[in-house]
């Protein structure tokens, strides 16, 4: 599939059909992350799985309670992916982040995540990424260790309706750039 399709295809999917997400296909997904760019090759970004019912389940009502409670579709996603980054990278990266007066880990862990989902949306799959969870409860679920941050949780799975182009909202082109200074 071309990669304008792929884009045009991707959009959050909120419910989710019942039919089982091959492990091959998320496979595919990881290897896509894989190849995703990070601040001095430092691939901060970890997968964890989420793909045995109750364990997922289990997960979903930690995370997605209290005032996480808008979320709770997640858990009848098939699969659930809780992206984790970890913070403390290599030597060059800390002292790049410390001089840029940022951390590089976020932007690294974004562009592996949208790899994921593009790749699973070249499959057929459906995602929805999102950020509004319990982290702190991610992390002691997941038992991370304390320099990994569970950073994104993504809804996967096949859509109850075939994935098409959907007309977004978007701002013209001409609002998004501006040449040679920020107008």
């Amino acid at each position: 599939m071309e990669l304008d399709k792929v884009i045009k295809l991707r959009h959050s999917v909120r419910q989710f059909s019942n039919k089982e997400v091959k492990m091959k296909d998320i496979l595919a997904c990881l290897g896509a992350a894989r190849l995703a760019p990070s601040a001095c090759n430092s691939q901060p970004t970890h997968f964890v799985i989420l793909n045995d019912k109750e364990i997922k389940e289990d997960f979903a009502n930690t995370v997605f309670s209290g005032r996480f409670l808008p979320c709770r579709f997640f858990k009848n996603a098939p699969v659930l992916v809780a992206v984790c980054v970890k913070q403390n990278a290599n030597l060059t990266v800390k002292a790049g982040q410390k001089i840029a007066g940022r951390p590089f880990y976020i932007t690294d862990h974004a562009i592996a995540t949208e790899h994921f989902v593009l790749k699973a949306t070249e499959l057929g799959l459906g995602t929805c990424w999102v950020g509004w969870f319990s982290s702190q409860k991610a992390q002691e679920f997941l038992k991370t260790p304390k320099d990994v941050e569970v950073h994104t949780v993504i809804a996967l799975g096949y859509p109850k309706e075939k994935l098409k182009p959907t007309k977004h909202t978007r701002k013209d082109i001409k609002e998004i750039y501006s040449l040679n200074a920020y107008k």
